[in-house]
């Protein structure tokens, strides 16, 4: 019963006939049990949350190790189904798979196709450039000049905020978000500004030529949770083996393997 009034509010704000394209689209908890496969939309391409190796196609990374453990709580198959940020809305609501997992960050847009779980990451843009020049991007004021070169990937958070912060600074959008911090060190581009643990990540894999730029201080807040289809059962079973994997140290040891 409680259930039932929850979904009613959740789809309140829509017409008679969004609400019915929408309940068509959806696959829940029930129809994913049924099924036996837990389908995983990831771009592939943010380490270290999504990395598909291009050689043998394979993904890695925390949220791929965390959907591993979701589909496994489930007793249900992982199937991987690869996007990428320009179309990511796009496949989610055409239904192509049931959560997106892969560094997704919580924005209101998105909120209005789906459900989010609980966040499972604090997180904020900040800069990342070459070591040597870490000190003259402190602020936006600092980064938003027309003589600073900002590389952003296409579709995402990175190239929104980027777009709404920088008036004067040239923005140059970079397809391949798996080399975009190769355009930082070689210099065809002063900084990048995307989410705090992707820089201190890039920092780890760069040591000595990028250096992160305040991650502690990030000029926004962010959080990252599990997009969800829009069905409550779907997401309290994604909230309650989130808090379990928690609180038994399942999450902290998958976030040492990619974090520390």
């Amino acid at each position: 019963m409680l259930r039932a009034l929850l979904v009613c509010l959740s789809l309140l704000c829509l017409a008679p006939s969004a609400i019915a394209k929408d309940m068509a689209s959806v696959r829940g908890l029930d129809a994913v049990l049924a099924s036996g496969v837990l389908r995983v939309g990831s771009t592939g391409d943010y380490r270290p949350f999504s990395y598909k190796d291009p050689a043998s196609g394979e993904f890695s990374g925390f949220d791929i190790d965390q959907a591993k453990s979701l589909a496994e709580t489930l007793g249900v198959k992982l199937e991987i189904v690869p996007t990428t940020w320009s179309s990511l809305s796009a496949d989610f609501e055409a239904g192509k798979f049931d959560v997106a997992m892969g560094g997704v960050s919580v924005t209101f847009d998105r909120q209005k196709k789906g459900l989010f779980s609980s966040p499972y990451m604090r997180e904020g843009k900040t800069p990342i450039a070459r070591c040597a020049d870490k000190g003259k991007f402190e602020t936006l004021q600092d980064i938003d000049k027309p003589e600073v070169t900002v590389v952003a990937n296409p579709g995402g958070t990175n190239e929104k905020f980027a777009r709404a912060s920088l008036k004067q600074a040239k923005i140059v959008i970079f397809p391949d978000n798996t080399k975009i911090f190769d355009e930082v060190a070689a210099g065809r581009a002063d900084l990048m500004m995307t989410d705090a643990s992707e820089t201190l990540y890039q920092e780890k894999l760069h040591p000595g030529v990028l250096c992160a730029v305040h991650p502690d201080k990030p000029f926004n807040f962010a959080e990252k949770a599990y997009w969800l289809q829009r069905d409550i059962g779907l997401k309290d079973f994604v909230d309650q083996w989130l808090h379990q994997s928690i609180e038994t140290g399942a999450y902290q040891k998958i976030y040492d393997k990619w974090f520390k």
